[in-house]
């Protein structure tokens, strides 16, 4: 039976779009600007060539109304903390002195100001950089940025929505500044704040804006009476003023729960709501709240974040039933198309039949006005993509891929006991104590050393034929053999091989293990200029053989110093991917930890008396409601425990985590049991030593003493400075010395100084412990 056509024609529409281009043009102005090699002129000049490639594609897919605000040359929620004036004390020389150079030190800090911090954007792998706010912070409007890409979408012709961080949002998003009184909070300079969004929001109307879409995401996290008070106040103060353009408030990531009745009674025109995952149950509590009658709801049914390629029937469906509970239904995905690839057309090495399960930005965007199309039409104008998805869809679920009745069997047998050790930590560290001997603050760094031009050379050159394997493999031993050769001159305790032959700390492991496909194009923005390829993670997971043993035992035989074993731990190997949505995630983390825990088994047979299994993805992928996250976390660890479990009680177990937030995870991070734990501290001045110390962390710990994620050269004062508020909260015996994260973006020259200056450090506080 064909639908019934929407009363008004849905138009479609997206939140935001890949900033990069399709050979990663945004990164190379960047990082040319950066070197000297690119004028800001020429930066510019390039990066409005992006917006207008990324406009003229939305357009001439369909999409009704385009996004504007959403580009950025570093992170969005940077480009807020211009546009509202919160430039640090420490950073104002700089930006008053040059815009682009002053915002690009807030974002990476120089030589001697450090960058804001930066953390995860709520579950997702993005990070952002976090604003820093005081009693004594001045809000002052700079539309400049916001108003001069919606004029140049409008001067093209199309119809335009900028699209900005919510003012709650910013405000639940930032910290204290350094200085602020003890227990201030960021949301108590709304008032402050708000009249600066009014000013914004006249300039954009004055600019020809019609609709601006002011994104809240922070409300779909649980929020106390307070929080939803201030979101009442917020809109109706904003919807209250008489010069401004219609405001969209828009949300996403999970269900709004009880923001949504105060967002539906607030004085704006529209709410743009997620309809996928968990987020399906705004559907009923929309319906709960009494509708939106009279407003324009935009409704997220087709998945931003993953690459699955949407279910037609049940999104028409749901679409459907929203006609009859709003003014006016249009289409959209559930997110900014930030976070996935561009485009599936340049990837040649995957099936034709298995890529056409699978959507990036532009199939998305197809999607969209496919099911605008729909809804506005009935669904006899789409039926032959009906058909042909439908098709897709049952391809995928009937396809010897998905399912392999091995693994199934193997993940079937496992029992508690698996993953557990053998022993309590206790006698597991004396144990290592004994078998390692090491001093008090041992040193180490976190797995990968820089990744040069060189090695990228090769790696391009074996793929591409112009040297064999023995001629590449030759070069990864003599980058091994550097890496070491540096590692025992410095005098660090624990070495790693550097992960020279590795292209990415997830990618690695997905192309050996079987049920993962990799893509050659699929690029993402993690951070900046930071762009990574996450695998898909397509059917049951197997391990054919040994990934990481031989190079280890390479780089061993070399020293006789330990050199960590290095792997990435099964949440990560989920969380860093484009995930199945078709079996629960527990039932795949179990698959990639048995997969992992015979690898660690490999190296401990083959002499690794130390093994990392990073997990820095463990905080990122908590859910985003406290209800969901007592079962997530005990999937998360338990699969962490059974990579970990089989080894004797002196094979020292580390883990890793970086860039999260982690308070509210301790005891997680106590669950997994690891021997020791490294985790980044540098930009938050030890904030999660305290943590750790007021949890009661019985375990060893390495919070970071550099910031791996600035150029910057920390000198031995300032680790030492770290490593002193470190021993504050955790015992000599227990602490251990290291960076905040790999370096495998970071040059050669301030590697080498920067851990030349830790090891200095480490050395220094050492000789100031008391003689035991």
């Amino acid at each position: 039976m064909t639908a019934k056509p929407a009363a008004a024609a849905a138009r479609a529409t997206v939140y935001g779009y890949p900033r990069q281009g399709p050979n990663r043009e945004l990164k190379k102005a960047v990082e040319g600007y950066w070197k000297g090699r690119v004028s800001a002129d020429a930066l510019r000049e390039t990066t409005a060539g992006l917006r207008r490639t990324n406009w003229r594609r939305l357009a001439d897919a369909g999409v009704h109304e385009v996004p504007t605000g959403d580009f950025s040359y570093y992170d969005h929620v940077l480009d807020t903390s211009v546009m509202v004036g919160a430039v640090p004390a420490r950073h104002r020389a700089a930006v008053d002195a040059d815009a682009l150079d002053g915002y690009f030190a807030m974002a990476r800090g120089t030589q001697d100001v450090a960058p804001l911090e930066m953390t995860k954007w709520f579950d997702t792998n993005y990070h952002y950089l976090v604003p820093e706010l005081g009693p004594d912070t001045v809000f002052t409007a700079d539309s400049t940025k916001q108003v001069t890409e919606l004029k140049e979408a409008l001067a093209l012709g199309h119809t335009a929505r900028p699209v900005l961080v919510g003012p709650l949002t910013y405000l639940l998003l930032a910290k204290p500044a350094p200085g602020a009184p003890a227990g201030f909070e960021p949301l108590t300079l709304l008032d402050r704040l708000l009249p600066v969004y009014a000013e914004v929001l006249a300039d954009l109307r004055a600019a020809g804006a019609e609709w601006v879409q002011l994104d809240e995401p922070a409300l779909v996290q649980d929020r106390s009476p307070a929080e939803l008070s201030a979101a009442a106040r917020t809109y109706r103060d904003l919807g209250g003023l008489t010069d401004r353009p219609k405001l969209l408030v828009a949300s996403y990531f999970d269900r709004l729960g009880d923001a949504l009745p105060v967002l539906a009674k607030a004085p704006v025109e529209g709410l743009a709501l997620d309809f996928t995952g968990s987020a399906a149950a705004n559907l009923e509590d929309l319906a709960a709240a009494g509708g939106l009658s009279g407003k324009r709801l935009v409704a997220g049914v087709v998945n931003g974040r993953n690459i699955w390629i949407n279910d037609y029937e049940k999104s028409l469906a749901t679409l459907a039933t929203l006609l009859g509970l709003a003014g006016s239904v249009d289409v959209a995905a559930s997110c900014s198309l930030l976070h996935v690839p561009l485009d599936t057309a340049p990837e040649r090495d995957i099936d034709p039949q298995i890529l056409r399960w699978l959507a990036f930005a532009g199939q998305k965007t197809t999607e969209v006005v496919t099911l605008a199309r729909g809804l506005a039409q009935g669904t006899g104008a789409v039926a032959a993509e009906i058909s042909a998805n439908r098709a897709d869809r049952a391809s995928r679920r009937n396809s010897p891929i998905t399912a392999d009745p091995a693994v199934r069997a193997r993940t079937a047998t496992v029992t508690d006991a698996d993953s557990r050790r053998s022993q309590p930590y206790t006698e597991r560290a004396a144990a290592q104590r004994a078998h390692l001997g090491l001093p008090l603050l041992p040193t180490t760094t976190i797995g990968s050393f820089p990744q040069t031009d060189e090695l990228r050379t090769a790696r391009a050159d074996l793929r591409a034929g112009r040297i064999d394997t023995a001629g590449y493999e030759e070069r990864i031993r003599a980058e091994i053999g550097e890496v070491i050769s540096f590692q025992e001159k410095t005098g660090i305790d624990v070495l790693v091989h550097g992960e020279p032959e590795r292209n990415d700390m997830v990618q690695y492991f997905a192309e050996q293990l079987t049920g993962y496909l990799a893509t050659r194009h699929g690029w993402v923005q993690s951070y900046g200029t930071r762009y990574v390829r996450p695998p898909v993670l397509a059917g049951d997971i197997s391990r054919p053989g040994a990934m990481t043993v031989r190079w280890t035992s390479y780089a061993q035989s070399l020293t006789g110093r330990p050199v960590k074993g290095m792997l990435t731990g099964p949440v990560t190997m989920l969380a860093w991917s484009f995930v199945r949505d078709d079996q629960p995630l527990g039932d795949t983390a179990r698959q990639v930890a048995l997969a992992l825990r015979d690898e660690v088994n490999d190296l401990e047979s083959a002499g690794t008396s130390v093994i990392q299994v990073d997990e820095p993805a463990l905080r990122e992928t908590l859910p985003l409601r406290a209800a969901d996250r007592a079962a997530y976390l005990e999937w998360a660890t338990e699969s962490f425990r059974l990579t970990t479990s089989g080894v004797r009680p002196d094979t020292q177990i580390h883990t890793h985590m970086c860039y999260a937030e982690f308070g509210d995870i301790v005891q997680a991070i106590d669950d997994l049991d690891a021997d020791v734990i490294s985790l980044e501290a540098a930009r938050s001045h030890m904030q999660v030593a305290r943590e750790l110390a007021a949890h009661g962390y019985p375990r060893e710990a390495g919070p970071g003493v550099y910031d791996i994620h600035s150029p910057r050269v920390p000198d031995a004062a300032e680790a030492a400075a770290l490593l002193r508020k470190g021993l504050e909260a955790i015992p000599a015996e227990r602490l251990w010395v290291n960076p905040d994260c790999g370096l495998k973006t970071r040059g050669w020259p301030e590697t080498r100084a920067s851990l030349e200056n830790l090891v200095t450090a480490a050395r220094t506080v050492r000789g100031e412990l008391p003689a035991s």
